[in-house]
């Protein structure tokens, strides 16, 4: 009957390492099961116990378990994937993160704030990039940007006279008369 298979004996900072790893509540999560997958092979469960208890395919417990024997605790981290290169380069990025910080008054557009159509429409017809606006809103992302909500009709009035202006309240609203007993 063959061995069952288990992760290399740890010592010191690696065994420190994968108890932190597997204990953790703010690293990737994909890393945190890595790690447990090596500490429950060290505490002696088999490859189909560890499978049952992480609810993963026994396959991916002996993988990561022969990457932890090879290359250590480096082993568990996700190695470069092959995939379409990105499709935009770093100056069309960088277009389209000025025009998204500019002021589309000052580009001599009529209105005061973009929307992911309006810049998406400027960024076509204008600088003469193709992007849509879901490309659009993941580069801005990415870059740390979010859209600013706009302000409601809720705030202070910019008018001071505009209680003045606005006249009485519905009839339905008037103000009650206070019982005196």
């Amino acid at each position: 009957m063959p061995l069952p298979l288990r992760a290399h004996m740890m010592f010191g900072e690696e065994e420190a390492t994968i108890e932190r790893l597997a204990r953790s509540r703010t690293a990737p999560a994909r890393l945190v099961d890595r790690a447990r997958i090596v500490r429950s092979s060290r505490q002696g469960d088999t490859v189909a116990e560890i499978a049952e208890t992480l609810v993963i395919c026994q396959d991916t417990v002996r993988r990561w378990i022969n990457r932890f024997d090879r290359h250590g605790v480096a082993g568990l981290a996700d190695q470069p994937r092959a995939g379409r290169p990105p499709t935009y380069t770093a100056e069309e990025v960088g277009a389209v993160v000025a025009a998204s910080l500019t002021k589309p008054q000052d580009l001599g557009l009529p209105f005061a704030c973009w929307t992911l159509d309006r810049l998406a429409a400027y960024l076509n017809e204008e600088q003469g990039l193709p992007i849509k606006r879901s490309r659009i809103s993941e580069l801005l992302i990415a870059e740390g940007l979010r859209w600013r909500e706009q302000e409601s009709w809720f705030g202070a009035r910019p008018d001071p006279a505009f209680a003045a202006k606005r006249g009485r309240s519905l009839p339905s609203t008037e103000r009650h008369l206070r019982v005196v007993s």
